[in-house]
C-alpha cells in the first residue's frame, strides 16, 4: 500500500482529495502547512486558507477520514520565498504570482522532504491538474474542468516531482467535489474557496505591503508616452500592467497602465492600441520534460491566468525563454508566468517568469 502525504487546506478540494486517496486504498497522512502569521491579514479576513480555523477544519477530516494529521510551521520559509518576493516585486514596479513561488518552494519542495521524514512515497495536493505518463516519461496536463484548471501556476514542476504527486481532483468538476464532500458530511463542504494570493484575502495589496514593510509610498505623476502629465497616481505599488479600472484620468479613449517607473515614480498611460505587442522574453525557465527546447515550436501560451492560450512560437536563447505571437495583443505584466502549452491545448511543456515585452513587427 503505498504511503501518501496529502496536502490540507482547511477547504473542501483538499478534502476530497484525501477521501478519494483513501476510498483507492492509499495510506494516507494529512498535513497542513502553517505558512504565515494573522497579524499579516486585515481584521475581519475571509477566505484565508491555513488560518487556524483551516487547521481545525482540516483536521476534522483527517480524523473523520483516519488519518494521522501534522501542522508544520513553514513561516520562515514562506516569509523568505514567497512574500518577500512579492512585496520586492510591487515595488519595483512589477507584478509577481506567488501561487507559483508557493507551489515551487512550499509545496513542492518542502513538502517532499516531510513526505521522506514520513516515508511517504508521495504527495497529494487540490489541485486541478491531471498528471499521466507514457515509456517513463510524465506529462502534466490541464484539469477536466476548464473553470478550474490549475496547470498554469503547475508549469515548474519537474520529472522528479510529477512522478511522486497525485492530484486526486483532475477528473472532477467543481461541483463534484462539493457533492462528494456533502455526500460524507464534511463541515467544509458549502466552504468558500480562497482567494488566488491566501495572505491578501481582500485583494489590497497595497496595504499588505504597507503593513509589511512600515512604508507609505507617495503619490506621483500619471505620464504619456510623451512625458505629459496627465494627472496624479497614489503611489506605484497600487497599478500594474494592463490596469484600467481606478485611474481616476479623464480621456477621450480608454487608458491602461503601459509602465511603472519607480525611480522616477511615474505611471505610464497609453491607448491601448499603444502598446500591443508580439515579442515576449522571460527567465528563470522550467521546462516539464527537463530538457529545452530544441529549436523554435509551435506552441500555445497563456501570459495571464485567466486568459485564453494564444498561438504562438518559442524557443531559447541560452536561459532566455522567447516568444513570437502568432497575432500582437495587450502587453503582459512583467513578473507574471509565460506558460507554453502543446498544440493540443491540454500539456504543460513549461514557463518562465515575464521580464519584458516588445513590438517587433515581421521578422526576414
Amino acid at each position: 500500500m503505498k504511503r501518501v502525504l496529502v496536502a490540507m487546506s482547511g477547504g473542501v478540494d483538499s478534502s476530497v482529495a484525501a477521501l478519494l486517496l483513501k476510498e483507492k486504498g492509499y495510506d494516507c497522512i494529512g498535513c497542513t502547512m502553517k505558512l504565515y502569521s494573522s497579524s499579516l491579514l486585515p481584521e475581519k479576513a475571509e477566505k484565508t486558507c491555513c488560518s487556524l480555523d483551516d487547521v481545525e477544519d482540516a483536521r476534522s477530516v483527517a480524523c473523520r477520514l483516519g488519518m494521522p494529521y501534522y501542522v508544520f510551521n513553514l513561516t520562515d520559509t514562506f516569509q523568505e520565498r514567497v512574500i518577500d518576493p512579492f512585496i520586492c516585486s510591487y515595488m519595483a514596479g512589477r507584478t509577481p504570482n506567488p501561487c507559483i513561488d508557493c507551489n515551487r518552494f512550499l509545496k513542492f519542495e518542502k513538502l517532499y522532504e516531510r513526505a521522506n521524514a514520513l516515508s511517504c512515497e508521495a504527495v497529494a495536493t487540490g489541485h486541478y491538474a491531471r498528471i499521466t505518463s507514457e515509456n517513463g516519461q510524465f506529462f502534466l496536463k490541464k484539469a477536466a474542468d476548464p473553470a478550474k484548471d490549475q496547470s498554469y501556476v503547475l508549469y515548474s514542476l519537474s520529472q522528479k516531482e510529477l512522478r511522486r504527486t497525485l492530484f486526486p481532483l483532475g477528473g472532477l468538476s467543481k461541483q463534484e467535489t462539493r457533492a462528494l464532500a456533502e455526500e460524507h458530511g464534511f463541515l467544509n463542504a458549502g466552504k468558500a474557496d480562497s482567494q488566488d494570493i491566501c495572505f491578501v484575502p481582500d485583494g489590497d495589496y497595497a496595504s499588505f505591503i504597507e503593513r509589511s514593510t512600515g512604508n507609505t509610498f507617495p503619490e506621483g505623476n500619471f505620464i504619456d508616452r510623451t512625458g505629459k502629465v496627465l494627472g496624479r497616481h497614489r503611489g506605484i505599488i497600487h497599478y500594474t500592467i494592463g490596469q484600467r479600472r481606478g485611474l481616476g484620468v479623464s480621456a477621450n479613449a480608454r487608458l491602461y497602465v503601459s509602465d511603472i517607473d519607480p525611480v522616477q515614480n511615474t505611471v505610464t498611460l497609453a491607448e491601448e492600441k499603444d502598446f500591443q505587442i508580439d515579442t515576449v522574453y522571460a527567465d528563470h525557465v522550467s521546462m516539464v520534460s527537463g530538457l529545452p527546447l530544441p529549436g523554435k515550436e509551435k506552441v500555445l501560451v497563456k501570459l495571464r491566468y485567466r486568459q485564453q492560450e494564444r498561438p504562438a512560437t518559442a524557443w531559447q536563447d541560452g536561459e532566455r525563454l522567447i516568444i513570437r505571437l502568432d497575432a500582437p495583443q495587450r502587453a503582459p505584466a512583467p513578473g507574471q508566468a509565460a506558460v507554453l502549452y502543446d498544440t493540443d491545448g491540454e500539456t504543460v511543456l513549461g514557463g518562465g517568469t515575464i521580464t519584458g515585452s516588445e513590438r517587433k513587427g515581421d521578422l526576414v
